[in-house]
């Protein structure tokens, strides 16, 4: 983040462009379809579309009626509908349907579908089989960033943990890349690219491949991103697993942050209505407590309350021009902190309320436990207790994931106990969860004899090379050891410490988590700008499976008139938390400490929003982490900007019902 009134601190790029350009974009796309018409819009665009063109803008490019793709209209005498839509098989169902029961009708009307953020040839596809392609007409709305606050942007994917990480589709891999070409071209050029994971390294070669093409629209202009940071969500699933004890984070986790807002019901609001709060550095309360531990958080809404008050007791022996000056430039500003003060204070009160039911100090007391690797079999009582007096579906099974990857696996008598446990607590349609949690690694047994890497030896002798590599590819992908213990000791990410830690003045990014563990991803991210190259972390590198790489911009490198000017963008692919966040943020801080001033850290998501939750701000998939953005994609989130490619926080994708993870 950048620190106001310090001349040596880079200012924040501007993100407001990514928003005035996709507003312009889809009202190009509006006016191709000249005249009235009713626009159907997909559930989960309907909160990002608000923060980019809201209903009066809409009305104002002849959008007569709206609905929500799910919903057919009783009565429309609309002659053109338009479909802003998600590229889903489901939706091109959804609308074939539509456009076929017009013609057995006998209605003609116009048909326009516009794909977010683009189109695929499966969608085409199906509209093809279903007859209806030669009647409806096809764009793109590259709608890839949405910017959250001054340092966060997501891709608002809730999809794209589940589709990569557990079904291994690759189909959004194309727009992370066009999202990294587009701030390339706005920002860049970027100085130099670091990153690990298999994703990250995909999405940076396809990257490479469009600038290529493009040839450079950026070359030659002064930059205002000097690195970015691309990370796979599977690097560290242990962050995204732990309980938030940050302030936003827990706000997420309590009232679930969509799209950088939060709906604030009855209980916090003291009224019969709910108020929908926009959750950004606007909120001169909210932006203050942000990133706080929780327990730091009361005692500054206390103090900010009795300041609050001194200021509106200053108009007592005020003569009537102070007074007029007082009402005419200060009241207004009062009452609106005022408004805020008592939503967060109550927002703070729900909190408690909530965690005191769930035995939150002794669910905490269990994962710092498992963190630092003592009292497993206590723990593991504590997770059977959990499940046995049915406390949360959603707590048992982070835990039980939380668990099996701090011990690289649990052993088969515990796995079956435990999942027998959760299927009689919370009912046997669970069984597919537990298959989707083994599948990506999240909840495993550990099991004797010969390993995979022994079989993926083996048999790679008996094949070319090219081959080999692809095999490699594919056991890693079905048996990823997480080898938490042996990185933690190596990163030093449980603290050691005498005495208490003290939260109020941390010393380190463990405070987001009680000062009992220091987030991996974060960790990874100071040690590889404090080498600037990943030379001396290749045990490390080792350990979380490889696919890392470091590449300069020499003619960006070379100029030292652009050192000042350095911003790190941290990339989460399949979502980042508020956890992560507000670590990253503490780490632009100190850097810019360290070096005079100059770092600070945006976050980028792929949504999943919600950065807190097993998002994906990326705030997951499957398992969604609570949360946050920054270049992080909201399954989980930052340095200065933060880009998400999944929402953070939540876990989504892997129940049942398949539930996207919103950040």
């Amino acid at each position: 983040m950048a620190f106001a009134g310090r001349r040596d601190v880079p200012e924040p790029p501007d993100f407001g462009i990514l928003k005035r350009l996709a507003r312009d974009q889809l009202i190009y796309l509006l006016e191709q379809l000249p005249g009235k018409k009713d626009l159907f819009i997909e559930a989960d665009l309907m909160s990002p579309l608000d923060r980019i063109a809201n209903v009066s803008i809409l009305k104002q490019h002849e959008v007569d009626k709206l609905y929500k793709v799910e919903s057919r209209p009783a009565l429309s005498t609309s002659d053109q509908f338009c479909f802003l839509v998600r590229p889903r098989i489901k939706t091109m169902r959804y609308i074939a349907d539509i456009v076929n029961a017009d013609k057995m009708s006998g209605r003609s009307r116009k048909y326009k579908i516009i794909f977010s953020p683009q189109k695929f040839y499966a969608c085409e596809m199906v509209l093809e089989e279903e007859g209806v392609f030669g009647d409806v007409t096809c764009d793109e709305w590259s709608f890839y960033l949405l910017p959250l606050d001054e340092d966060i942007i997501s891709m608002e994917l809730p999809e794209f943990f589940r589709d990569y990480f557990l079904e291994g589709d690759h189909r959004w891999i194309n727009s992370v890349a066009r999202a990294l070409q587009l701030l390339n071209s706005l920002y860049g050029p970027f100085g130099k690219a670091y990153g690990i994971g298999r994703c990250a390294k995909m999405s940076y070669e396809l990257w490479r491949d469009l600038e290529e093409e493009s040839e450079g629209d950026s070359q030659g202009r002064k930059p205002e991103i000097g690195n970015v940071f691309l990370m796979d969500r599977d690097t560290d699933y242990v962050t995204a697993l732990c309980s938030q004890m940050v302030y936003e984070g827990l706000v997420d986790d309590t009232f679930r942050i969509k799209c950088g807002s939060v709906d604030f019901g009855p209980d916090v609001t003291s009224s019969d209505r709910s108020i929908k709060v926009l959750l950004n550095a606007e909120d001169k309360v909210f932006s203050q407590i942000r990133n706080e531990h929780f327990s730091s958080v009361f005692g500054f809404l206390s103090q900010k309350s009795r300041n609050l008050q001194a200021q509106y007791d200053r108009r007592r022996g005020m003569d009537i021009k102070q007074m007029k000056n007082f009402v005419s430039q200060e009241l207004k500003g009062l009452k609106q902190e005022h408004r805020l003060l008592s939503l967060h204070i109550g927002a703070c009160e729900s909190i408690m309320k909530k965690k005191t039911k769930q035995d939150f100090q002794e669910m905490i007391k269990a994962e710092h436990s498992l963190l630092e690797g003592f009292d497993i079999r206590e723990s593991t009582s504590f997770i059977e207790e959990h499940i046995d007096r049915q406390v949360s579906p959603i707590e048992s099974l982070r835990l039980m994931c939380l668990l099996s990857i701090t011990e690289n696996g649990l052993i088969p008598k515990d796995y079956r106990s435990l999942k027998t446990q959760y299927l009689q607590s919370y009912g046997p349609e669970h069984l597919l969860t537990f298959h989707n949690l083994k599948r990506i690694g999240l909840l495993t047994e550990q099991s004797a004899g010969e390993t995979l890497t022994a079989v993926e030896s083996k048999v790679s002798k008996l094949v070319t090379d090219r081959a080999a590599g692809k095999i490699t590819d594919a056991f890693n992908s079905l048996a990823r050891r997480s080898n938490f213990r042996a990185i933690s000791k190596k990163l030093g990410l449980i603290p050691r410490v005498d005495g208490e830690y003290d939260l109020k003045m941390p010393r380190d990014m463990a405070y987001v988590f009680s000062g009992a563990y220091i987030p991996l991803s974060c960790k990874i991210i100071e040690q590889v700008l404090e080498r600037r190259s990943w030379l001396g972390l290749e045990e490390i590198v080792r350990l979380l499976n490889g696919n890392e790489f470091s590449v300069s911009d020499t003619t960006v490198e070379d100029n030292p008139a652009w050192e000042s000017q350095r911003v790190i963008l941290a990339v989460f692919l399949g979502g980042c938390t508020f956890s992560e966040i507000a670590a990253l943020r503490f780490l632009g801080k100190e850097r810019g400490k360290s070096h005079g001033g100059g770092g600070d850290v945006d976050c980028c998501p792929p949504e999943g929003r919600g950065a807190g939750r097993s998002s994906g701000d990326s705030r997951g998939q499957g398992v969604k982490p609570s949360g946050g953005h920054a270049w992080c994609w909201r399954w989980m989130t930052p340095v200065k900007g933060v880009l998400r490619s999944g929402a953070p926080g939540h876990w989504q994708g892997l129940s049942p019902q398949g539930a996207s993870s919103s950040s």
